[in-house]
C-alpha cells in the first residue's frame, strides 16, 4: 500500500516536472522570437511567421528525445493531417482531375468534344474500393483489388526479377580474367565470386559446417556482416542528412548563425 502510494506520488511529481519544463520551454521560445522581431532580425510578414512556426514544429518533434510529451503529440498529429491533406490534393490534380474529370465531365459541361465514356470503368472500380467501409457492400471491393493485384503483379514481377535477380546475378557472371595479350585479374570479380559461393555455403544446411565447408561458411558470415553493416550505415547516413538539414535550418534561418 505504501509502495503504491509512493509510486503514485513519484508519477505525479514527474508529470508536474514535465509540465513546468514544457511551460518554461514555450515561454523561452516566445521570448526569443519576440526579441528577434524587436531587433529586426525578423520582419513582420508571412515568411517570418512561417519560419517561426517551422522552428516550433521542429523543436516539438525533437522533444521526443527527452520523452513523449504533448508538444510532440501535437506536432505529430499535425504532420499526419497535413500529409493527408497534401496527398488528397496531389491525388486530385495528378490522377482524378486529368484522368476522370477532364475527359469525362468537362466535355459534358462544355459540349466541345465527345466524353470518353470508357473512363467510367476505372471510376466504378475506384468507387468499389470505397465500399470497404460498408459491411453489406464490402464484397464489391474484391473486384477492384483483384484487378489492382493482377495488374500490379503483371507490371511488378518482370521489373522485380530484372532488378533484384538478374542484375544481382550479373556481377557473378562476369569473367575473372580479361585483356588481350596481357591478362588482367578482376579483383571485384574474385570478391563477388568468393562472396556468392561462401554465402551460399553458409545457407547450405544439408552438410555439417566442419572442415573446409565450415571455413567457407565463416567467410560467408563476414561477407554478410559487411553487407548488413553497409546497409545500416546507408540508413544512418540518410537519417543524419535529415538531421543536418534541420540543424542548418535552425542555425541559418532562425538564429542567423550561419550565412
Amino acid at each position: 500500500m505504501a509502495h503504491s502510494a509512493q509510486r503514485t506520488g513519484g508519477e505525479e511529481m514527474n508529470r508536474s516536472t514535465d509540465f513546468w519544463i514544457l511551460v518554461g520551454t514555450l515561454i523561452a521560445f516566445t521570448v526569443i522570437n519576440t526579441l528577434f522581431f524587436a531587433i529586426g532580425s525578423f520582419k513582420i510578414n508571412w515568411d517570418s511567421f512561417g519560419i517561426v512556426i517551422a522552428v516550433g514544429l521542429t523543436l516539438a518533434m525533437y522533444s521526443f528525445l527527452y520523452k513523449d510529451n504533448p508538444a510532440f503529440k501535437i506536432a505529430e498529429n499535425l504532420y499526419v493531417g497535413v500529409a493527408l491533406g497534401y496527398t488528397v490534393i496531389i491525388t486530385w490534380y495528378n490522377a482524378l482531375k486529368p484522368d476522370i474529370y477532364d475527359p469525362l465531365f468537362v466535355p459534358i459541361f462544355t459540349k466541345a468534344t465527345e466524353p470518353e465514356y470508357l473512363v467510367i470503368v476505372p471510376m466504378i472500380l475506384g468507387i468499389f474500393m470505397l465500399m470497404r467501409i460498408s459491411a453489406r457492400l464490402s464484397w464489391l471491393s474484391r473486384w477492384s483489388f483483384a484487378f489492382v493485384v493482377g495488374l500490379g503483379s503483371g507490371l511488378t514481377i518482370p521489373n522485380y526479377i530484372h532488378t533484384f535477380i538478374l542484375k544481382q546475378i550479373e556481377p557473378s557472371m562476369r569473367p575473372l580474367f580479361y585483356g588481350g595479350e596481357s591478362i588482367y585479374v578482376s579483383v571485384n570479380g574474385i570478391l563477388v565470386l568468393v562472396g556468392v559461393v561462401t554465402v551460399l555455403l553458409y545457407f547450405f544446411f544439408s552438410i555439417e559446417h566442419k572442415g573446409p565447408i565450415g571455413v567457407a561458411s565463416k567467410i560467408g558470415i563476414y561477407f554478410l556482416m559487411v553487407s548488413f553493416g553497409a546497409s545500416f550505415g546507408y540508413t544512418v547516413m540518410g537519417r543524419m542528412s535529415l538531421l543536418i538539414g534541420r540543424m542548418i535550418f535552425l542555425l541559418r534561418d532562425w538564429l542567423g548563425v550561419l550565412h
